[in-house]
């Protein structure tokens, strides 16, 4: 046996006349602070030693000789076996006391208060979150940064992992794929000092968001906290405004889906993250706001309980929820749906019966119906996910599959002010267009609008300003739209729905109960006819004369009309119309997004 490098000899475990066995540890060497066991390769017996210890030796050097042989048959007892251990080890015994602290069976009481709330604990949505056994850990053994003022027993027991539970899972895998479908996932742990903001979770915090941006992986916050927290004394921060947390966060809008995940009470800096993602999915029971009582009160606004400030119905009426559900169960399985539309197409899908939308529109054209029904009509059998319904109703916008593809589906709502759109339906609708254009869903939207409100109280809600986000918003899509008039295509407001006119969308086809016009008939009429009408006796003659003019106009503005002279593309029977959408998808191109993209977060 030779030195295998430039060492120095530790130890000798064998004398001349030994007898070893095959693994048997002979020399001990060391080099660069590290040492090396030399083992026997054969059975045999040690019949020559040229070092002892202490002597250094070059590579190549000759260290001891073996005669292989039966060392069974030798009298001398085999030296240097490494015995098997009659316990774990000491590190990894360290190392299991230390992850008994994360577990929730060690804070008890902690855990017991939390469902008699009815709520679940931050690990429990984790795993109802991520695929089993898929989720791993980054910075678990944290600690508060409080070791000044407490004991490291203490901060072990209170606060693991700092109040935040960060890593990467995988959601959806079974269906989309291991790669499609990992996640990052940080949860806020409201058990662990009121779900706040610490420095070392605000440090595990932008890890992850480096590794999202890095990666371009999908983001899920569970934001339930109280924002920032004053109680880190270790690090030397005076006001902790030069944390990258919230400028990295707000980096990934645009890059990757972000959905954020809010149950009980989310105050202060757990809501500015919150407000930063592309949806918010609540639970009725929660209240979200940008400062929570103690910052109220600290103001001179006055006193007031959690519940009272941002409560869910409240923040659902006004746009800032996006979802609304009935617990937390219920929020992680829409948060699994969410994120399935930007995981990829399935390859199984049901069709919805087609023949239903032939009767959607009534055929009394002054009467209302529910848009919502064509939507079911043509996505794929529960693929559904309707987002903002208590915001901007004019006009509904929900996540779909058609034939397993996902899409994005913008609806008139004739059953609010006729379809015409204000300016939150404004709003919301061209939020949804940059959602859909950012992470490269197409667009299909369903016309039946008399056109933009108007009015002195419309536009004293800056109107202009707000429904003219439709235009420039639609003018740097880079997916496909699609667009399908049920019955109204009335003014400037039709062509909002319609990307900007009707000949930006790669087609754009109406039903037979679909009417045209610059603006609304009955207004064409009375103002392009004055002269002639005024010139009638006011009674039965004139209306008799309206009746004749207006008949005219919706010949004139009628779909086949329309279609006849090339402003739209094509007329289709209403029970066709998933069938023309299928094939447009099947060809439509989705063009590289464009540097520098990010979803408004109104």
């Amino acid at each position: 046996m030779r030195s295998p490098m430039q060492a120095q000899v530790v130890e000798c475990a064998v004398s001349a006349g030994d007898a070893v066995r095959a693994g048997d540890v002979l020399l001990i060497v060391e080099a660069m602070k590290m040492e090396h066991e030399l083992r026997a390769p054969s059975d045999g017996v040690v019949i020559r030693l040229d070092c002892v210890a202490g002597d250094v030796v070059h590579e190549g050097d000759l260290l001891l000789c073996v005669a292989e042989g039966n060392a069974a048959s030798s009298p001398t007892p085999a030296v240097g076996v490494v015995a098997a251990p009659a316990g774990e080890r000491a590190d990894l015994r360290r190392l299991r006391d230390r992850e008994r602290y994360l577990a929730d069976e060690a804070r008890p009481q902690a855990v017991a208060r939390r469902h008699a709330m009815g709520m679940r604990t931050a690990r429990e949505n984790i795993a109802d979150l991520c695929d089993e056994d898929s989720f791993i850990e980054y910075g678990a053994l944290a600690v508060a940064a409080q070791r000044s003022r407490r004991t490291e027993e203490d901060l072990m027991a209170n606060t693991p992992a700092d109040g935040m539970v960060t890593g990467i899972g995988s959601v959806n895998g079974p269906v989309f794929g291991p790669q499609r479908s990992r996640t990052v996932v940080m949860a806020y742990d409201a058990t662990v000092l009121a779900g706040t903001q610490g420095m070392r979770n605000h440090a595990k915090t932008d890890r992850l968001l480096g590794i999202a941006h890095d990666q371009r992986l999908p983001v899920v916050l569970l934001a339930e906290g109280g924002g920032g927290r004053p109680g880190d004394t270790d690090m030397p921060v005076v006001a902790g405004l030069h944390v990258g947390t919230f400028a990295a966060f707000a980096r990934l809008s645009g890059v990757v889906p972000v959905v954020g995940v809010v149950a009980g009470r989310c105050f202060a800096g757990n809501a500015a993250l919150a407000g930063c993602c592309d949806a918010i999915i609540a639970t009725r029971s929660s209240n979200l706001g940008m400062g929570g009582p103690a910052m109220v009160e600290g103001g001179g606004l006055g006193v007031y309980r959690p519940e009272e400030i941002g409560p869910a119905d409240v923040q659902h009426a006004n746009g800032v929820i996006d979802v609304l559900v009935d617990d937390e169960a219920q929020a992680i399985a829409v948060a699994r749906q969410y994120l399935a539309y930007f995981q990829g197409s399935l390859p199984g899908w049901q069709a919805p019966s087609a023949d239903g939308l032939r009767e959607v529109v009534p055929e009394n054209r002054l009467r209302v119906y529910d848009s919502r029904r064509v939507i079911e009509g043509l996505a794929d059998l529960g693929s559904v996910l309707h987002l903002r319904t208590g915001f901007g109703v004019g006009i509904h916008t929900a996540l779909a599959r058609m034939e397993g593809r996902p899409v994005g589906l913008l609806a008139s709502n004739p059953q609010h002010l006729g379809g015409a759109i204000d300016a939150d339906a404004a709003d919301k609708a061209a939020r949804f267009l940059q959602l859909c254009d950012a992470h490269g869903l197409p667009v299909i939207t369903l016309v039946d609008t008399p056109g933009f409100m108007v009015g002195p109280e419309t536009e004293a809600q800056a109107q202009v300003r707000h429904v003219s986000r439709l235009f420039v918003t639609a003018a740097k899509l880079r997916v496909p739209v699609f667009s399908v008039v049920l019955r109204k295509g009335y003014g400037l407001g039709a062509m909002g729905m319609t990307a900007g006119g009707f000949h930006a969308p790669v087609f754009t086809v109406a039903w037979p109960t679909a009417e045209f016009g610059a603006m609304g008939l009955e207004g064409a009429v009375r103002l392009g006819y004055r002269k002639e009408l005024e010139s009638r006796p006011e009674g039965p003659e004139r209306e008799a004369l309206f009746q004749e003019l207006l008949a005219r106009e919706y010949e004139k503005g009628s779909a086949l009309s329309m279609a006849s002279g090339l402003e739209i593309d094509a007329v289709i029977d209403p029970a066709h119309t998933r069938a023309w959408l299928a094939r447009g998808l099947a060809g439509a191109r989705v063009r590289d997004p464009a540097p520098g993209r990010f979803i408004d977060t109104w």
